[in-house]
């Protein structure tokens, strides 16, 4: 988020104004004090693998529509990360899972509304019917030598590492 993204401070309504605080310019109140630090964004994502296959959803939203990558998505303030990572797979996949450890954890914003860290868990399916929905217009396993165009460098960072 840039300085000039953020014009008003949320507790009293008077405008903020760049000021070097901790180290960078933040959006800073002269009224009441109150500084505004950048909350990172954080994805979490399920790598599944079976038969030495991975499971890919195929993106329908910009950016990156129309190639692969891990079932995931944003974790929700509150939410534990884990089970943000299989609520992503139910959504995306149709089906359930269950998170048995992180596998990785991958930083670098790669768009303006993107992750700033992807945390990526190993999983296995429960059950469910496998179909895609949500923000995925197919769902398919691959195998390491027949993978797709792959989204965000995230997911091309975890098959590598997974497959190395």
């Amino acid at each position: 988020m840039s300085i000039l993204e953020f014009n008003f401070c949320p507790r009293c309504g008077a405008s903020v104004m760049p000021v070097e605080k901790f180290g960078r310019v933040r959006p800073v109140c002269p009224q009441c004090g109150w500084i505004h630090f950048v909350d990172p964004k954080v994805a979490a994502a399920a790598l599944i693998v079976q038969e030495g296959r991975v499971l890919l959803v195929r993106r329908v939203n910009e950016p990156h529509r129309g190639q692969w990558t891990l079932p995931a998505g944003f974790v929700n303030g509150g939410e534990d990360p884990a089970e943000a990572a299989a609520r992503e797979c139910l959504e995306e996949t149709g089906l359930r899972v269950r998170v048995t450890r992180v596998f990785d954890i991958v930083s670098g914003r790669e768009h303006p509304r993107g992750a700033d860290f992807v945390i990526i868990y190993l999983a296995e399916v429960l059950g469910g019917d496998m179909k895609p929905d949500d923000d995925a217009d197919a769902v398919e396993w691959f195998d390491k030598d027949t993978l797709p165009q792959l989204a965000f460098r995230a997911t091309q960072k975890v098959l590598q590492s997974f497959y190395a």
